[in-house]
């Protein structure tokens, strides 16, 4: 094959598509010759870290992925859980990390859209998203402009289209401030016997281009993705994909209308890598070839060479294989749409990957070889090394202005000024909106699915094994808190250059961690995504292995929310008396300490103690409820008091027990008259429970030991940093 029009390939060359010398030669061999330019921007993408998972695949095998209840776990564009009355709930979170940091409103607005097309190309009208996003230092010049690009990118895609954002997580550490992280999770609802898959099946059928046309945006997305930044990040600008969402909101329409009339036989989302991944994911997982012509591509930009085509990550885009004769049906809904519609290609049974433009051939590729046989490494780790558990952390001078810093701090501040931007009521079916323990949201009748998504980087970094079981706990607990039972978890898993034995020690031991965690909570992991290389001159994030959790209320007419809601009120501690302070917000925002071990976590206890949760709440016998994690009872007290307008008298506590973080913690209220009864209740289940105290009608948080807060001072201080802090004010 010869390519009188191409570029030689050159080191430099090869160097610039993110392949080491090692693989630029296993691909020569592979192929027998030199390659063409097109050919070696398809090995690139396939090849590069976020499309074909080499440093991370042999871990991800270790997770526990199936259950009574997965349909559909990892491998597709995401995964499939039974929710019982032939209902399916499909649900993934991914990143879009570098985008994000370069273009940060385009970055988050296509990392909404991609995620939203992941779970429509399975079948599911989409129902509900979140996302998880972390910062630089607030004092950071970039920080708030980051700030104000992703919120605004996020809220402004999921708006238009029309999914309410129902919740999710914002932080801020300094590890952050040369690559932020945005992860993006949607759920959708479908029948569960009416699930979509993307390998392709059968010989010589047609393979469709569906959507948007194809530009010269985001052309190298996928491999930037894969790399470490420099200070010259900022001319990576023209590999951030643009997004539409009224043109995603249209094709969401048509494929769920094409999808019903039994024409498609197997679909996939373009998304990292465009053309060249969806084509060869589908070839590849059905064992045929795919042929493509590339003349016959809809294209928005004029002169528009092969290697541009099958590289460019324009946003809004499907591939499917067809069935032939329902092709023209197939072309009206989607003109009706106003959307492209073009036959492209053919399947064959040559497990070859052709591509043909204006008369060429300009790539024949193995097509096994460049999607599920791409390489795979065991790279060398290191254990982490385990901190000390503090002893002895000392009280605070001022106990009033301890918790007035902390309740008033970027961590733990309120969100408002973020979830007040996006739509979380649209499509008239959310329950609970952000600011709760988990995002409820109406399915049918009286059935609903709660949605949270969790981790505390901190406990990561200080213990990998323990963060990653936490991360699993706290997300579990969250669902558990407004009285879901939790079914199954998604994953986006952040980490630095997994090249250096200490960052990748630190993916091994998280994985083990949430493996663990999911093992004993009967929560299996059923889709995902790994971003490596969150690194900047060096400098790796925080490692930020973010939970996405789903989980059933089979009656929303009994889902517990956080707010006090009577006078007199019991007030109980279910879990016992918090003291470990390492790694704890007090001991940052306070003592401005970042050190020694997590909490650990007991799952054991998590189990235990979680469902006997659950039953109080599926038994309607307590009228409050939160889990504890950051900031420790004290905030878990003060955010139910915030929440209501009413206040809550405490008995005397240590400022261990005020603000230890230690693990599977809630604080229930209850009647007062029930309180007796639920001791006993938890007496006789092996569950520590205390009364803390009562509720009261002046809204004042008062600790006997300690001084008495106004709630309203409380507020004041929760909601003044965001607004002050993006107004330029701090």
């Amino acid at each position: 094959m010869s390519h009188p029009k191409d570029i030689k390939i050159t080191p430099d060359l090869v160097k610039s598509h993110g392949l080491k010398p090692d693989e630029y030669e296993r691909f020569v061999k592979l192929l027998g010759r030199e390659p063409s330019i097109t050919e070696l921007g398809i090995c690139s993408a396939m090849w590069n870290e976020h499309c074909s998972y080499k440093s991370s695949k042999k871990w991800l095998k270790t997770m526990p992925t199936k259950g009574p209840k997965v349909i559909q776990g990892p491998g597709e564009n995401a995964g499939v859980i039974d929710i019982g009355d032939g209902d399916a709930i499909v649900f993934k979170m991914e990143s879009h990390n570098h985008p994000s940091f370069i273009e940060p409103y385009q970055g988050a607005a296509t990392g909404v859209g991609g995620i939203l097309r992941d779970v429509f190309t399975m079948g599911a009208r989409p129902i509900a998203a979140m996302n998880a996003l972390r910062f630089g230092e607030p004092s950071h010049p970039k920080t708030r402009h980051l700030v104000s690009g992703v919120v605004h990118g996020v809220g402004g895609y999921g708006n238009s289209f029309g999914v309410p954002t129902i919740g999710g997580e914002v932080n801020f550490h300094a590890r952050y401030n040369g690559n932020i992280l945005v992860n993006a999770m949607a759920v959708g609802l479908a029948r569960a016997d009416s699930i979509f898959y993307s390998k392709a099946k059968g010989v010589g059928l047609p393979v469709v281009y569906l959507g948007a046309k194809t530009g010269r945006d985001g052309i190298h997305g996928a491999t930037m993705a894969s790399a470490e930044f420099d200070d010259k990040a900022e001319e990576k600008r023209p590999t951030v994909q643009v997004g539409d969402p009224f043109t995603e909101k249209c094709l969401l329409e048509a494929c769920l209308e094409l999808m019903a009339s039994g024409a498609v036989i197997a679909i996939q989302d373009m998304g990292a890598a465009g053309l060249t991944s969806s084509a060869v994911e589908m070839g590849a997982k059905g064992d045929l070839g795919i042929e493509l012509d590339l003349d016959k591509v809809p294209c928005r930009e004029e002169g528009m060479t092969a290697y541009e085509m099958m590289l460019s990550e324009s946003q809004e885009r499907m591939l499917m294989v067809l069935r032939p004769e329902q092709e023209k049906e197939a072309e009206a809904i989607f003109h009706k749409w106003g959307l492209d519609f073009a036959v492209v290609g053919k399947t064959t049974d040559t497990l070859r990957f052709i591509i043909k433009h204006e008369g060429e051939v300009k790539a024949d590729l193995p097509i096994k070889q460049m999607g599920d046989e791409a390489p795979e490494y065991d790279r060398p780790w290191t254990a982490p090394k385990k901190l000390p558990v503090l002893k002895d952390v000392p009280a605070p001078a001022d106990l009033a202005a301890a918790i007035l810093k902390i309740v008033g701090s970027p961590d733990m501040c309120s969100r408002r000024w973020v979830w007040e931007q996006y739509d979380s009521l649209i499509q008239s079916n959310t329950a609970q909106i952000p600011g709760g323990d988990a995002g409820v949201v109406r399915i049918r009748d009286k059935k609903a699915i709660a949605v949270s998504t969790d981790v505390t980087p901190r406990y990561v970094e200080a213990d990998p094994f323990e963060g990653g079981k936490q991360a699993v706990a706290e997300c579990w607990r969250n669902l558990t808190a407004v009285g879901a039972e939790p079914i199954a978890i998604t994953d986006n898993l952040n980490f630095g250059n997994p090249e250096r034995p200490e960052i990748m020690g630190q993916f091994v031991f998280a994985i083990k961690g949430i493996s663990e965690a999911c093992i004993a909570l009967d929560f299996p992991v059923v889709s995902g995504n790994v971003s490596l290389y969150n690194e900047t001159n060096g400098q790796g994030i925080l490692p930020t292995p973010a939970i996405g959790g789903i989980g059933v209320l089979k009656d929303v007419t009994r889902m517990a929310t956080l707010a006090l809601k009577s006078d007199g009120d019991a007030i109980l501690l279910i879990g016992g008396h918090g003291s470990h302070l390492g790694q704890s917000t007090y001991l940052r925002e306070v003592l401005g300490r970042e050190e020694g071990a997590p909490p650990p976590v007991d799952l054991a206890l998590e189990k235990r103690h979680g469902d006997f949760v659950r039953n109080l709440i599926n038994s309607s016998q307590v009228t409050a409820v939160h889990d504890i994690s950051d900031g420790g009872l004290g905030l878990a007290v003060i955010e139910m008091a915030m929440a209501s307008g009413l206040g809550a008298s405490l008995s005397a506590l240590t400022h261990e027990q005020l603000f230890g973080e230690d693990q599977a913690r809630y604080v229930v209220t209850c009647k007062s008259s029930d309180a007796v009864r639920l001791l006993t209740e938890a007496t006789a289940a092996g569950v520590p429970m205390v009364k803390l105290g009562e509720v009261t009608a002046d809204p004042v948080l008062k600790l006997a030991n300690g001084p008495s807060i106004p709630v309203a001072q409380l507020r004041t201080a929760h909601e003044a940093w965001f607004p002050a802090y993006m107004a330029g004010e701090l």
